[in-house]
């Protein structure tokens, strides 16, 4: 199976487009103000005008109210939501579109319980995370934790870089790949030459 790819933390129309020319799948946009990768709503409208067609956008929160993700619903049309804090699943499914729910590493070792508690969540994306932070941390975990038959797709997440990808596409059966730090030259600021090396061991090892 094709692994999907994901670039998170888009901050700028260029490496947006970097992005999607190199052939990822989807985008993530972080609206939690104490990111470092944090766009406004009409940061991301701006940008997603820019893009080509069939390129995924993805809004990143963290224990927002329901009045901040639904003012940045009316201005910027976003194709999934994806919640990194302790959203509950009625919070998640309020808002009429497709979720992800974030699962942090101290809860693989019950996957399933947590997991089957958003039984809508169109994936489970699993991140080495770091209290109060919405991803981007730069840090791996071990791969072998990750549950090999969930039947919902996974997506992985935490440490992800250009030299590391390969061994992740052998060694898990994840649904799709999410970056950020990975593929940045500082904290914001994606380097094409970081994603264009990403895409091609991610390509080469799938053909």
């Amino acid at each position: 199976m094709t692994k999907r790819v994901k670039i998170c933390g888009i901050t700028s129309i260029t490496d947006a487009l970097n992005a999607a020319n190199a052939g990822a799948d989807a985008l993530g946009f972080v609206f939690y103000p104490k990111s470092s990768r944090f766009v406004t709503p009409e940061q991301a409208a701006e940008i997603c005008a820019a893009l080509p067609p069939f390129i995924k956008t993805v809004g990143l929160f963290l224990n927002a109210d329901a009045n901040q993700v639904q003012e940045t619903l009316t201005k910027v049309s976003l194709d999934l939501l994806q919640f990194h804090g302790t959203e509950t699943p009625e919070f998640c499914r309020s808002f009429s579109r497709p979720y992800i729910k974030a699962l942090g590493t101290d809860g693989l070792e019950d996957f399933t319980k947590h997991a089957d508690q958003y039984p809508d969540a169109l994936a489970i994306l699993v991140d080495s995370h770091v209290l109060g932070k919405a991803g981007g941390t730069g840090q791996t975990f071990d791969w072998a934790l990750l549950p090999k038959h969930y039947p919902k797709p996974i997506i992985l997440a935490g440490g992800l870089n250009p030299e590391n990808v390969a061994e992740a596409i052998r060694e898990t059966s994840v649904y799709a790949l999410d970056l950020s730090s990975g593929v940045e030259s500082s904290p914001g600021i994606k380097s094409k030459t970081k994603i264009d090396a990403l895409m091609q061991a991610v390509n080469h090892t799938q053909s």
